[in-house]
């Protein structure tokens, strides 16, 4: 067994416009293959490279997250981005958090079609020396010249190609989304009618 002292805790940003099983079974991946002790679910008020439309509300996408990862001890939702201010740039949020905790030491999970535009971000440089950055593979997979950054690191985690935008499409639709959502999210979002339309 894995676990250890070395206090790794895994920071997994996203809008989770809605929380799904894809973002569920990638954080396990990285409890399970990694080094990573623990991840904690940073919920972003907006990407700065998307849109707001469609975007939940904040307090519920948050709402959402607690109860998709409630059962787990692992896992714990992060609410210090929506505090915040948008834009929302992820530099800012890591200088924060390691402020916050600097007894702990973190590793920022992003998929490979994030790494593939990973210039665009704000100071995308300040964030490559500040954190390791741990990427798993989606969408066409990568080439990137920033695999050869020693703080960056690609893991064979299986490829989930659920998005938040299939399922909201399939809600608006009238389809029944309920494996690609946890139980207690899926409850939740048909209870209040979220998603039925934009």
């Amino acid at each position: 067994m894995k676990r250890g002292n070395n206090n790794l805790t895994g920071l997994l940003f996203g809008s989770f416009n809605p929380i799904h099983t894809g973002h569920l079974i990638i954080a396990n991946y990285f409890i399970q293959y990694s080094d990573i002790e623990e991840i904690w679910f940073v919920v972003s008020p907006q990407n700065p490279l998307k849109t707001r439309e469609g975007l939940l509300k904040e307090k519920d996408r948050f709402d959402l997250v607690c109860r998709a990862i409630e059962d787990n001890p692992l896992f714990s939702p992060c609410d210090l981005e929506l505090k915040m201010g948008t834009p929302s740039y992820s530099y800012k949020t890591i200088e924060k958090i390691q402020a916050d905790f600097p007894e702990k030491e973190f590793a920022l999970i992003i998929g490979s079609d994030n790494l593939d535009e990973f210039d665009r971000w704000k100071n995308y440089e300040k964030i490559m020396n500040m954190i390791r950055i741990y990427v798993y593979p989606r969408g066409r997979g990568t080439n990137s010249g920033f695999l050869d950054h020693p703080g960056v690191k690609l893991f064979q985690a299986p490829k989930i190609e659920i998005s938040s935008t299939f399922i909201r499409k399939a809600i608006r639709a009238g389809k029944d989304p309920r494996y690609f959502l946890p139980r207690r999210v899926l409850d939740k979002i048909r209870q209040q009618g979220y998603y039925r339309q934009d």
